[in-house]
């Protein structure tokens, strides 16, 4: 049996940087506010007039990964896109992606778990490596958000914290079982499942027919609901079990942890893990200060910044951690080769 590594990462952002202040001309806010409570200063949007896509943003890092790992695009088996935003409800930005490359005719899966998505994604290629079925699984986190969110004060509660970008890795073979991916954990809780959600209309929901019938303008069946509170006192405890879930399998503790990444979604979050577990600044990669909540892309576009900034290193023990609607959570536990 093979284990698998990334061999290569790759990550795009838009170039429209908005930041907080701008926000504040647009709702009652204001940078002190939203630091406060987020920890974020900025995030990127796309041009509302240009091309960016989630796919063609998942492309553009896909690209960059491919060119890292040293291999052709052809040597790519198979493909796993995670987005809670893809550009159309059907079909998936996998097979947008297979044909935006040039790909031959591989699979191409896509993961609806939001804020997971990227680890239950690896967690994917990850299996079907060590199963033998595939050599080189490209994985993409991609997401378009600013095209959802009510920019006014009515929504100020979801729309400053959230931004688009894209991440990607290669995932490859590994014959070493004591190097790269030891091992993925996931979980569920469907118990929570509209605590942090956009009900939408349409299949499982409202129809479109009846809000444009409604004509109400308070109408905000759109827009998506959380309760941050139960978010945050759930995300800190579950963090902490599937890191340490994934730690004991591999007869590890916190002090073996050399880099952990989690899932951009509070910096307050982030902090709460780290004082938990003891890790250093130098522990920890934290990019939601100028980035936002990128979703299903926040774990590959902080891994590839990690790494491009030289704090991941050949023989670290790597550790990803995410938690997000669902509820659903994961980790992974690599050591890096």
């Amino acid at each position: 049996m093979y284990n698998s590594k990334i061999i290569g990462l790759g990550h795009y952002v838009p170039d429209n940087v908005v930041t907080n202040d701008d926000l504040s001309k647009l709702m009652d806010t204001s940078d002190e506010w939203i630091q406060e409570r987020t920890g974020i200063k900025e995030r990127r949007h796309v041009d509302p007039k240009g091309d960016d896509t989630t796919t063609s943003m998942g492309v553009k890092a896909a690209k960059v990964a491919i060119e890292r790992a040293k291999i052709d695009k052809d040597d790519i088996d198979f493909i796993v896109f995670a987005t809670l935003s893809p550009d159309y409800y059907f079909p998936g930005p996998g097979v947008l992606v297979q044909r935006d490359l040039g790909l031959k005719t591989v699979g191409a899966i896509d993961v609806r778990n939001q804020c997971s998505g990227f680890v239950y994604g690896l967690s994917v290629a990850d299996q079907y490596i060590k199963s033998g079925m595939y050599k080189n699984v490209l994985v993409i986190g991609s997401e378009v958000h600013s095209k959802g969110l009510d920019m006014t004060t009515r929504g100020r509660g979801v729309s400053v914290i959230f931004g688009d970008g894209a991440g990607a890795a290669i995932v490859s073979r590994e014959e070493d079982n004591s190097k790269g991916i030891l091992s993925t954990h996931l979980h569920s809780q469907g118990q929570f499942a509209e605590e942090l959600a956009l009900l939408a209309p349409g299949m499982g929901g409202r129809w479109v027919n009846d809000i444009l019938a409604e004509n109400n303008p308070d109408d905000t069946s759109y827009m998506p609901v959380m309760n941050g509170q139960l978010v945050f006192k759930n995300a800190v405890v579950r963090f902490s079990e599937v890191i340490m879930e994934g730690l004991t399998k591999n007869e590890l503790t916190p002090e073996d942890i050399d880099m952990l990444v989690p899932h951009q979604a509070n910096l307050r979050i982030s902090q709460f893990i780290q004082k938990k577990f003891g890790l250093s600044n130098d522990q920890v990669y934290n990019n939601i200060m100028k980035y936002g909540n990128t979703t299903a892309a926040s774990i590959p576009i902080a891994l590839t910044e990690a790494w491009e900034n030289g704090k991941v290193n050949k023989g670290d023990l790597v550790v990803l951690a995410a938690f997000g609607s669902g509820f659903t959570w994961g980790s992974v536990i690599m050591r890096w080769s």
